[in-house]
């Protein structure tokens, strides 16, 4: 079984490389060291190399890996940065960026800190992360991830893996200058995944790119439903 797992996994990053979504080595080799199988639940792990989101519970999911791919080239982390990601999930996301940020380069002491806001999924992902090795480079926190994660701050880089009706101001206040941060805002059907880029002098510009959905950001700066 776990041949088959890493066949299909080598199978969908290639195809993704081929369509052009996977474009540098540092997210092809991330995508195939992290075990996406080991972030879903038992009953979906057939289908885990599918280009697809699948459910983890509570009304969340786990990003199809298309998007993962997408959204961390966008991101662009480096060895040694230190990174905030808004909703944990099942960890998987969080794994790719410590692949790229600690796990290649330890020396570099690059971290994830992942914000949840559900604890049960926290609880989830902190185990998925511990048996696929990435826990000492990721710490996840339960919390409104809308308020980021001041105590760590600044971050190099900043991921939201959720839906925001605007950019949440707490999270332009803790990227630090010559940081990115990569966002979906719109609204509850349809979103654009947004590149926000602090200059060294902290001025704050936005790229618009792509169109995806995502489930909402929910807290004090997203929605509250």
């Amino acid at each position: 079984m776990r041949k088959r797992y890493e066949y299909e996994r080598r199978r969908l990053i290639e195809n993704l490389v081929l369509e052009g979504v996977i474009r540098s080595e540092k997210v092809r080799d991330a995508m195939l060291n992290v075990p996406r199988e080991e972030f879903v639940l038992e009953e979906y792990r057939k289908w885990a190399y599918l280009d697809q989101p699948l459910p983890i519970g509570y009304g969340q999911t786990i990003s199809a890996p298309h998007m993962v791919a997408l959204m961390t080239e966008k991101l662009d982390p480096e060895p040694g940065d230190i990174v905030l990601e808004i909703g944990t999930g099942s960890g998987y996301q969080a794994a790719v960026l410590a692949e790229i940020v600690a796990k290649r380069d330890p020396s570099r002491r690059g971290h994830v800190y992942s914000v949840e806001r559900i604890p049960e999924l926290a609880f989830f992902a902190r185990k998925n992360l511990e048996k696929t090795g990435y826990i000492d480079y990721v710490t996840v926190v339960v919390s409104d991830g809308t308020k980021g994660y001041p105590d760590k701050a600044p971050y190099d880089r900043i991921i939201v893996t959720a839906a925001a009706p605007d950019i949440p101001k707490p999270l332009i206040e803790q990227l630090k200058p010559g940081g990115v941060m990569v966002i979906p805002v719109g609204d509850l059907g349809v979103q654009r995944l947004l590149i926000v880029r602090k200059s060294v002098n902290g001025e704050v510009h936005v790229l618009e790119d792509t169109y995806c959905l995502f489930v909402p950001l929910v807290g004090e700066y997203g929605w509250r439903l």
